[in-house]
């Protein structure tokens, strides 16, 4: 850092707020507002870069550049964030208070030694990315959920539930998502698994991925659906728009919280009721957390099958009691065995995907569910990851192993076009 190691944290933050406060007072916003993007980011970098230059801070050439930036990071974009954004290795941006931001590169966190000024530069930071999109967080609404340009998904939560400050977390999704091939060169799935996915998803069976917080839950989907053929019509339903389908046909739907007086909320169940009116031939959800599963079970039993779907959960099994727990919330006092038959009527497999501890992240198992025994939903699992071990830099090490099971639905697989290559279940190959 040079001369900027004895110019104190605090002196070059005050800096840096007097320069953004005189450029401001010498900008035209009426005229930048003219001006097209780029040229009003060149017009303004010159400005910065003439102010700087004109005042007397012990800084190096470098440094003023650098300082210069930083000030048109802050009109134009998200500030101390910027850098972070533009890094392709970072998954994750986590602002636990002003002066603590750290991210996730490869699946670990670390701290950043980036600081916004203060409690408000941070806060002004937050309403920018919250009001880009419709959305505001004050004190009546502390909380917000919102989504940059490139789908990146934010969430915000403010004093008095935020104890230390204001709190902002980035859930990064790149312009360019993970391809079925980077997943395969990360050793994510292998290419018999693979196979196996978009056979189902071509054959239009219907596909829960389940999985923890981070797990890849999204990527995935956003892979499964690139198999969906260009010809049929889609609908996403979503919280927060995350998905990046490919397809021409798609209609995207996104959740709505209710406004300052607490009214005209448009929930998840709202959107997947409307979209049976829609026309879809699929439905895809991003995730189901409440009682729109019952109303996703309906749609898969009814003509839109193909359908994908995430939800929160560390193992399949859970996966299946956590969607009949979502059942049980549409309070339609169903008994559980007929609502145990239509879970496994309308989804066909579990996709599992977990990190591991040493941030990889696999799909763990890919399971058929069977139907229902007694007051038990039957599954098989079709390929499995074994952990075996973990070396001294602490990598888990472990292989991809069909279980040698043939799953029921090949037979249907096989009606739609898709047929399953016996040696794709051959047990004795380890992959």
């Amino acid at each position: 850092m040079g001369n900027l190691q004895t110019f104190e944290r605090t002196e070059y933050q005050q800096v840096k707020a007097d320069l953004h406060r005189k450029i401001l007072d010498r900008l035209d916003l009426e005229k930048l507002g003219r001006t097209s993007g780029d040229a009003a980011r060149d017009e303004v970098l010159l400005l910065i870069r003439n102010t700087v230059n004109s005042e007397a801070v012990p800084l190096s050439f470098a440094e003023r550049e650098r300082l210069a930036r930083e000030i048109l990071d802050e009109i134009f974009g998200l500030g101390p964030l910027e850098p972070l954004l533009k890094d392709p290795t970072v998954s994750d941006i986590l602002v636990n208070r002003f002066n603590r931001v750290y991210v996730e590169r490869a699946g670990k966190i670390e701290p950043t030694g980036l600081s916004f000024k203060d409690n408000q530069h941070l806060m002004q930071i937050i309403d920018r990315i919250v009001s880009r999109v419709g959305r505001r967080v004050d004190e009546s609404s502390p909380m917000v959920d919102a989504r940059l340009a490139d789908g990146s998904r934010v969430n915000a939560i403010i004093p008095p539930l935020a104890i230390d400050g204001p709190c902002l977390s980035i859930r990064r999704f790149g312009h360019d998502p993970l391809t079925a091939r980077n997943m395969i060169e990360n050793k994510s799935l292998t290419e018999p698994m693979l196979e196996l996915l978009s056979a189902m998803v071509k054959g239009r069976l219907n596909l829960l991925i389940s999985g923890g917080t981070g797990a890849g839950k999204t990527t995935l989907l956003n892979v499964l659906s690139g198999y969906i053929p260009n010809t049929e019509r889609i609908v996403t339903i979503e919280d927060a728009a995350e998905l990046q389908l490919k397809q021409e046909h798609v209609v995207r739907l996104e959740t709505r919280p209710p406004n300052i007086e607490g009214k005209g909320a448009v929930r998840q169940r709202h959107l997947v009721i409307n979209s049976l009116r829609m026309r879809p031939d699929r439905i895809i959800v991003g995730e189901v957390r409440g009682e729109e599963a019952f109303d996703m079970l309906q749609a898969m039993n009814t003509g839109h099958e193909g359908s994908l779907t995430t939800v929160h959960a560390n193992t399949h099994r859970d996966a299946l009691a956590r969607i009949e727990n979502m059942f049980s919330m549409a309070n339609l006092n169903i008994p559980e065995r007929a609502m145990r038959a239509q879970i496994a009527s309308a989804i066909h497999g579990i996709v599992q995907i977990a990190r591991l501890t040493d941030g990889t992240r696999k799909v763990i198992s890919i399971s058929e569910v069977t139907g229902v025994e007694g007051d038990v939903i039957t599954m098989q699992d079709i390929f499995v990851f074994e952990r075996r071990s973990v070396d001294e830099s602490g990598k888990v090490k472990g292989v991809f192993r069909a279980t040698g099971v043939r799953p029921k639905f090949s037979e249907k697989l096989a009606t739609m076009g898709c047929r399953l290559r016996p040696a794709l279940f051959d047990s004795s190959m380890e992959i």
